[in-house]
C-alpha cells in the first residue's frame, strides 16, 4: 500500500517537475515582450506602469538564472534567449529615453554600438574557427549593471515627477566609462584570438 502511494507521488510530481523545467525559459520570454511594452508606456505617459515593468522584468532575470543554475534547468535555447531579452530590453529602454529626451544620445550610442560590436566578434569567431571562448567577462556583466541601473534611475526620477539632471548625468558617465572598459575587455579577447589563430597558421 505503501509502495503504491509512493508510486502515485512519484507519477504525480513528474509533470510538474516537467512544467518547471521550461519555468526560466518562459520568464525569459515575458522579459523579452517586457522589452516594447516599456517603451510603449513610456512614449504613452505611463511612468509608472513602465517603472513597474522594468522592475518586474529584473526580478524574473534573477529569477530564471536561479532556477537554472540551482535546479539544472539551463538550456541551450535559454543561454541564447536569456542575453537576447537584455539587449532588447536595454536597447528599447535607451532608445526610448533617447526620444523623450532624458538620456543623452552619445549614451545611446555607445551602449547600442558596444552591442553591435559584440555581435560582430561573436560572427567573426564562428566564421573563421578562432581560439575564443564565447561566454560573459566580469566588465560585460558590470556594464549591464551598470545600464540596468542608469535605467532605473531615469523611471524613478521619472515616476516620482523629479528633475535631477546632475544626478543623471554623473549616472550616464559611468554608465558610458563602464560600457567603454567592457568593450575593450571583448575587443581584447578578439584581438588575442586573432594573434593565436595567425600563429598556428603560421
Amino acid at each position: 500500500m505503501a509502495a503504491r502511494a509512493a508510486s502515485t507521488d512519484l507519477h504525480a510530481r513528474i509533470p510538474v517537475s516537467g512544467l518547471l523545467k521550461h519555468l526560466p525559459n518562459l520568464l525569459t520570454g515575458l522579459r523579452l515582450v517586457s522589452a516594447p511594452a516599456v517603451a510603449f508606456l513610456l512614449m504613452g505617459g505611463d511612468d509608472r506602469a513602465a517603472l513597474g515593468l522594468f522592475a518586474f522584468a529584473g526580478l524574473s532575470d534573477a529569477a530564471d538564472g536561479f532556477l537554472a543554475k540551482r535546479f539544472g534547468f539551463a538550456t541551450r535555447f535559454g543561454q541564447y534567449l536569456d542575453p537576447a531579452a537584455d539587449k532588447l530590453l536595454m536597447l528599447a529602454s535607451f532608445v526610448t529615453l533617447t526620444i523623450l529626451g532624458i538620456a543623452p544620445l552619445w549614451l545611446t550610442a555607445i551602449v547600442i554600438g558596444r552591442d553591435l560590436a559584440i555581435i560582430a566578434g561573436v560572427i567573426l569567431v564562428s566564421l573563421f574557427d578562432l581560439p575564443a571562448r564565447v561566454e560573459p567577462l566580469f566588465v560585460g556583466k558590470l556594464s549591464t549593471a551598470c545600464q540596468i541601473a542608469y535605467v532605473a534611475l531615469a523611471l524613478v526620477l521619472l515616476s516620482a515627477g523629479l528633475d535631477w539632471p546632475r544626478w543623471l548625468h554623473v549616472a550616464a558617465l559611468a554608465t558610458a566609462f563602464a560600457t567603454v572598459v567592457s568593450w575593450a575587455g571583448y575587443g581584447n579577447v578578439l584581438f588575442k584570438a586573432l594573434i593565436a589563430r595567425n600563429r598556428q597558421s603560421a
